[in-house]
């Protein structure tokens, strides 16, 4: 018989201790590998159903969401024609946002090519000064220089009316152009533009006056405080130029040609 000290384990007990942590090592070296084909099924399914193209649970899918979620969104023509209708409205006027610096004057002012004549010297008598300081509008403004009512009534605003003058009256060089309107057809071929140049006043009268006397025009000045205007008529044509000194510099200028009187 033999006999055990203190403290001494058996040696039954030591084989059952290094078995039990082998089973252990080799449950935590074969884990890893037994869980990959596992993660990799599982992110291919996700994958699939992602896509729409798997067929794992395909008994679960409800078909009418299926369906739902896969057709093309149905548009009624008459409701979208219906819809936002104050916004596809166009306004009576434009809305003139983009403004020219208060320190326009403070650019460079290039001078003009070609020599000028003088504009004639300015009446006190305008009545043409009075007549547009009442209107509100450009078409308001054709209005009150005696456009034929049936064009002013035609008038619609856009900047590409500014584009459109005829190269006898063009706009100044440096203009910036503020708002334009004007009328084609039926007898018109109305043009208003109001811009704003870096010039003083009498540099614009008399480029105007050259331009206008050069394409036949005959042309008068008017001057009314600090509101000047410059109007002239050919056969079956006008023009008129209104000018105003502008805050801190530069000069407002509202300019209307009427080609179909």
């Amino acid at each position: 018989m033999t006999t055990l000290k203190r403290g001494q384990p058996r040696a039954g007990t030591k084989r059952h201790t290094a078995a039990a942590i082998a089973i252990a090592l080799l449950a935590v070296s074969c884990g890893p590998a037994s869980n990959e084909p596992t993660s990799a099924a599982a992110s291919a399914s996700q994958q699939e159903l992602a896509n729409g193209t798997g067929t794992a649970n395909s008994a679960d899918r409800d078909p009418a969401i299926e369906a739902a979620l896969r057709d093309q969104i149905m548009v009624d023509p008459k409701l979208v024609q219906q819809a936002n209708a104050d916004t596809l409205r166009p306004p009576a006027q434009p809305e003139s946002l983009a403004l020219p610096p208060e320190t326009i004057a403070d650019a460079a002012h290039q001078p003009v090519a070609g020599q000028l004549r003088s504009a004639p010297a300015a009446s006190p008598q305008c009545p043409q000064c009075a007549a547009a300081r009442r209107a509100l509008t450009l078409g308001a403004l054709a209005a009150s220089q005696g456009t034929s009512a049936d064009c002013v009534q035609q008038i619609a605003y856009s900047a590409g009316w500014a584009n459109r003058l005829p190269a006898e009256v063009p706009l100044y060089p440096d203009a910036r152009v503020l708002e334009a309107a004007g009328a084609d057809g039926q007898g018109c071929a109305l043009r208003v533009v109001s811009f704003v140049s870096a010039a003083p006043m009498q540099r614009l009268l008399d480029w105007y006056y050259t331009r206008t006397a050069d394409a036949g025009y005959r042309a008068g000045h008017g001057t009314d405080a600090d509101e000047h205007v410059l109007a002239g008529t050919r056969q079956s044509a006008a023009f008129m130029l209104r000018l105003r000194p502008r805050a801190g510099g530069g000069t407002n200028v509202d300019l209307m040609v009427d080609a179909a009187r």
